[in-house]
């Protein structure tokens, strides 16, 4: 098996890269991140024009024709830059579920303005006391005139305060926590009976709290088959898992490269910290745990599309429940050999502690992960 990447994919990488180290400096992100909307639409866009936001989706439908592989080598540079543009909620999450589901219809409305940076698409798919069970469903969604009335709440939607349509996980049949019945419908943000109530998360980005009040759609609005969307569901979360980690592991380079730099120039009994034994033993178990991570993103990335979901999920979710620990680690190290300010705002460390620190609980933790992965191989 060839690990190598294409040259367009390394092209794709080291031009993400080379931008966002050019005009997305921890200054400009911290003033993006800071500001009112939390975002940049003009950035945005931007990452449309360079085909990071179609880089997964149909060259027909205005994208780049790529796939997981390709996603995850823009993401690990956000992940590098502290992006706080959706990337992760509206070109992984709501995009895909267009692009795997969507009539042509539904493909025309929506993808060509999420692949361009014009349009923004949030899963909502979480609900209170779910515990990351996607089959914990309680959001109803009622045929009515040739049409549904959806009534139900969502929590922790990302991205939501910018959304311009949302992903809609409601049960149009059977009980809480059945498989069957569930259904996914395409909703606009600005469709009557719809609220978002937006706010800040730990790591500076934006979700929301989504209440859907008799909320009036067209049959258009049905996403894929009617009952049959939990299969959907679960691998668009398997390719969310996928993107996160890639995220988390451009941060964990970036915290590893930083500290590097910082104990060269440190300097204790006028002599650099890292030319301390036990100081050039922790930058080695950071660089062994930013390695491994490669590896096991690498992995997931290339069990995300199998045809075997069990396969899919099993390795999905081992790969986030190691990741998840690796990311811990690294990012407490890092902080203690920066010392105390290594938490100020001043600095960018801290700041990536937090985003590896959402990123540990995002989609469930290492010991959900866990769980999930020995109930799936106990079924197999």
């Amino acid at each position: 098996m060839n690990f190598d990447l294409s040259e367009e994919q390394t092209m794709l990488r080291d031009a993400a890269q080379k931008f966002l180290r050019a005009e997305y400096g921890f200054d400009a992100r911290n003033k993006i991140a800071a500001s009112e909307p939390g975002m940049s639409r003009e950035h945005w866009r931007r990452f449309g024009e360079f085909g990071w936001l179609g880089v997964a989706l149909p060259e027909a439908d205005g994208g780049f024709g790529g796939g997981i592989v390709e996603t995850i080598q823009v993401a690990e540079a956000l992940g590098a830059a502290l992006v706080a543009e959706p990337y992760l909620a509206s070109t992984v999450l709501g995009a895909q579920a267009v692009a795997r589901a969507g009539n042509p219809a539904q493909r025309s409305t929506w993808l060509p303005g999420l692949a361009s940076g014009e349009l923004i698409l949030s899963l909502a798919h979480t609900e209170v006391d779910a515990r990351h069970d996607l089959a914990h469903v309680q959001t109803r969604a009622t045929a009515k005139g040739g049409g549904w009335v959806l009534s139900g709440r969502k929590s922790g939607v990302l991205g939501a305060p910018w959304a311009d349509g949302f992903v809609v996980v409601a049960r149009t049949s059977g009980a809480v926590n059945e498989r069957r019945g569930i259904s996914l419908f395409l909703v606009g943000a600005r469709t009557p009976g719809v609220q978002v109530a937006g706010y800040k998360v730990y790591d500076g980005s934006r979700a929301g709290d989504l209440r859907l009040d008799d909320v009036v759609l067209g049959e258009g609005a049905l996403l894929g088959t009617e009952g049959e969307g939990q299969a959907l569901l679960e691998h668009l979360i398997d390719l969310g898992i996928v993107a996160a980690c890639a995220d988390a592991l451009g941060a964990m380079g970036a915290l590893l490269r930083k500290t590097g730099e910082y104990v060269s120039t440190r300097k204790q009994f006028d002599v650099p910290i890292a030319s301390f034994q036990v100081i050039q033993h922790r930058l080695v178990d950071m660089f062994a745990a930013v390695e491994a991570t490669r590896s096991l993103v690498l992995m997931a990335a290339l069990h995300a599309e199998h045809l075997d979901a069990a396969v899919r999920s099993r390795t999905v979710s081992a790969a986030k429940a190691a990741i998840g620990e690796r990311a811990r680690f690294v990012a407490q190290q890092a902080v203690q050999l920066h010392g105390g300010v290594g938490m100020t705002e001043e600095l960018d460390i801290g700041h990536y502690f937090r985003r590896l620190t959402l990123f540990c609980n995002l989609f469930g933790s290492s010991d959900h992960h866990l769980q999930r992965f020995a109930a799936l191989r106990a079924a197999t």
